[in-house]
């Protein structure tokens, strides 16, 4: 069976990787699916999530990296893929992510959604926040792989 992980990735974490990790224990193959969603002014643009996914993810042989516009539904569908794996880090995540997985069933019924939730280590960690504290020079380090970091770095001293 085939699975995506959808999300805007900007950036990847470590708790990201760890949900990939566990979904390809699951599944036959996981394919990492980036989201343009440009609504959200991402730091990142498309291809740089992309490239860095591809980079953090590659020591896993099940996995593939893609970017994608619209609806994530419809992307599943388009491209096989019959479920949609969905991380929970806390009870605050919940709500959202069960308004989302009905509306998924309804308009594309074949897709199924799957909840995973992080190691303990990574229920706090959260792009936001990664991008949040890099901005202000912060040491994000143990939350992201070392290429994210430097992507990182990088952003913040051009915006110096």
């Amino acid at each position: 069976m085939r699975a995506l992980y959808p999300g805007t990735f900007d950036p990847i974490t470590n708790g990201h990787y760890d949900l990939v990790r566990r979904a390809a224990d699951i599944f036959d193959e996981v394919v990492v699916g980036i989201a343009s969603n440009p609504r959200k002014r991402p730091l990142f643009t498309l291809e740089e999530r992309v490239g860095l996914a591809r980079v953090v993810l590659q020591d896993i042989d099940n996995c593939s990296v893609t970017g994608y516009t619209g609806l994530t539904v419809r992307f599943a569908k388009e491209n096989n893929l019959q479920v949609m794996v969905r991380g929970l880090r806390a009870v605050s995540d919940f709500e959202f992510e069960f308004q989302m997985a009905t509306m998924t069933r309804q308009i594309e019924p074949d897709v199924e959604t799957v909840f995973l939730t992080p190691d303990e280590k990574f229920t706090y960690i959260s792009s936001t926040l990664v991008r949040e504290v890099a901005s202000y020079n912060g040491d994000v380090s143990k939350f992201v792989h070392p290429m994210v970091n430097e992507e990182l770095k990088n952003r913040a001293r051009t915006k110096s």
